[in-house]
């Protein structure tokens, strides 16, 4: 799967765009994939409860999706970290 991070992710990916093995499922189970293979996006994605953190947006081909939505594997993620300040 293709993954473009923004802001902080990238200093845990090491790229904005990287790939990711994903057999399809929900955007959450994208997301765990995309934190199994870059454990320092954990930080940047969860809140201490374990639950991904409300501020965290992302895209599935462009469209906002929630967590719980389809995600095919061949979809195109993009993923907007959770944001501190306001």
């Amino acid at each position: 799967m293709d993954v473009t991070v923004y802001g902080p992710l990238r200093s845990a990916t090491g790229d904005k765009h990287v790939q990711i093995e994903f057999e399809g499922g929900t955007v959450r189970d994208a997301i765990e994939a995309l934190v199994a293979a870059y454990p320092r996006a954990k930080a940047q994605m969860y809140r201490n409860d374990g639950r991904v953190a409300p501020s965290v947006r992302i895209s599935v081909d462009g469209d906002p999706a929630d967590l719980d939505d389809p995600c095919p594997a061949d979809a195109s993620l993009a993923v907007h970290p959770a944001v501190q300040g306001g």
